[in-house]
């Protein structure tokens, strides 16, 4: 039987659950880069995808799809047309579980998309840096359900 992925938006509003996907992609179009603020989508189809806590809002992208976001947070969670529902990888607790296998739309890829990997690695932080880190206290959902949202407050 296949493993339940799960998933959801940053703040936790909005959760989903999948066990059939299909094959992952990321999708070149401007419509996706400007979707996800990103370079790229990462997008994988979903037989029997369904939300688990929330409802996303929906923006209606163009005459044949729409796509979903956490009207909390803003996440974007998913992408739809007549064909199906497809999922946002990163919004997956183990985004792992479904890497990208293919890549799509190809003509509208950003020129340097296949040249930053071969840009610098800064791994020395400045103390400015650890200094700003070690301030951070995340108010991310964590990469699991959760019983309750939002989450009780520690201490």
């Amino acid at each position: 039987m296949p493993e339940t992925l799960t998933g959801g938006c940053q703040c936790g509003a909005v959760r989903f659950a999948t066990k059939l996907v299909g094959r992952a992609s990321i999708c070149h179009c401007r419509m996706c880069q400007k979707a996800f603020g990103s370079f790229f989508g990462p997008l994988v189809s979903t037989h029997d995808g369904r939300w688990t806590r929330g409802e996303p809002k929906w923006f209606q992208s163009s005459n044949v799809a729409r796509r979903a976001f956490c009207g909390e947070c803003g996440t974007p969670l998913a992408y739809e047309t007549k064909y199906g529902l497809e999922l946002a990888i990163g919004a997956f607790d183990d985004p792992t579980k479904v890497a990208p296998a293919i890549q799509v739309n190809m003509n509208d890829k950003l020129a340097f998309f296949d040249t930053l990997t071969s840009l610098p690695i800064k791994d020395d932080p400045s103390d400015e840096w650890l200094d700003f880190m070690a301030g951070v206290h995340s108010h991310q959902h964590p990469d699991h359900d959760t019983e309750a949202w939002p989450l009780e407050e520690e201490d």
